[in-house]
């Protein structure tokens, strides 16, 4: 079983600006570019509408193991859990074959994991072909 932390993830309404810059640079390795460009494009126009889905969920579709809780950027997550700063919601693209990708938000995933493996993440989720 997962170890917990003390506090509960907060979680904004969005993700921040610079999210869709690294879900873009993410998705540029494992997508090709007009596939890249579409994903971003819905993820922007979707940031707004969320749905959660627990993180070990997100995990198991994303066919990911959740990172240590001493990878420095899960650290980084946790230390902000622990202050009570809310975190962006995490940004995912469903393709029609393959794994769920986790575009942005690895670090914020594994780091609610750690937490508790089934709380509610906050997701912005989009399908592309």
């Amino acid at each position: 079983m997962a170890s917990k932390t003390a506090a509960t993830p907060k979680w904004l309404r969005e993700p921040e600006q610079h999210d869709f810059a690294a879900a873009d640079h993410f998705l540029q390795l494992v997508l090709h570019k007009r596939h890249v460009a579409l994903a971003v494009k819905r993820l922007r126009k979707r940031r707004r509408k969320s749905v959660s889905f627990a993180a070990k969920d997100i995990l198991r579709a994303a066919e990911l193991a959740c990172l240590p809780a001493d990878n420095e950027g899960v650290a980084a997550k946790l230390a902000k859990i622990r202050e009570g700063e809310a975190l962006a919601p995490v940004q995912l693209v469903r393709l029609k074959r393959g794994p769920l990708i986790v575009a942005d938000g690895y670090h914020r995933v594994s780091a609610a994991h750690l937490r508790d493996e089934s709380t509610p993440v906050p997701c912005v989720l989009v399908s592309v072909p």
